[in-house]
């Protein structure tokens, strides 16, 4: 077996250091979320992505909300069925085409994402921001632009 060279371990290295933080801070931020508020990790992701899309002005699709989040529609679908069942979330024509299902958050959904959202930036504070500085927060947010436009390009190449 041949030694991988200095700039392939690193790469490897930096793989798995991110695998592991990527694991490590999503399993405290869900700890804390369930323990604070009662919401799943998902729960909150798809209140905070409706809530972030909600101006009055445009439907919330199920398509749209899919692409938000880059999850797999049926992933979603599921999701939202769950919340509906719990008052979070309503599903219903949309008004201003008529056409296909708007998704909103109830008068309860507002109520418990307005409650979940400080324990949840406290909670990313606590396990993520308060670590690093100033400048490996800008490198990070610099890293997924990078990362992210690669991959957009990616996906648009015929």
């Amino acid at each position: 077996m041949t030694r991988p060279r200095p700039q392939e371990e690193t790469a490897r290295q930096a793989w798995a250091a991110y695998r592991r933080l990527h694991l490590l801070v999503d399993a405290e931020i869900a700890r804390d979320l369930e323990r604070d508020t009662g919401l799943s990790m998902a729960d909150y992701e798809v209140l905070d992505a409706v809530a972030a899309m909600s101006d009055g002005e445009h439907c919330i699709r199920v398509n749209g909300l899919t692409a938000r989040m880059n999850w797999a529609h049926s992933r979603l679908s599921r999701q939202l069925g769950r919340m509906e069942r719990r008052g979070l979330i309503a599903r219903q024509a949309c008004e201003l085409d008529g056409r296909g299902d708007d998704v909103a958050l109830t008068e309860s959904g507002r109520q418990v994402y307005a409650e979940a959202a400080p324990a949840h930036l406290a909670s990313i504070h606590r396990h993520f921001t308060a670590s690093l500085s100033a400048q490996q927060l800008e490198a990070l947010i610099g890293i997924e632009q990078t990362i992210g436009a690669s991959a957009t390009s990616m996906r648009e190449e015929p």
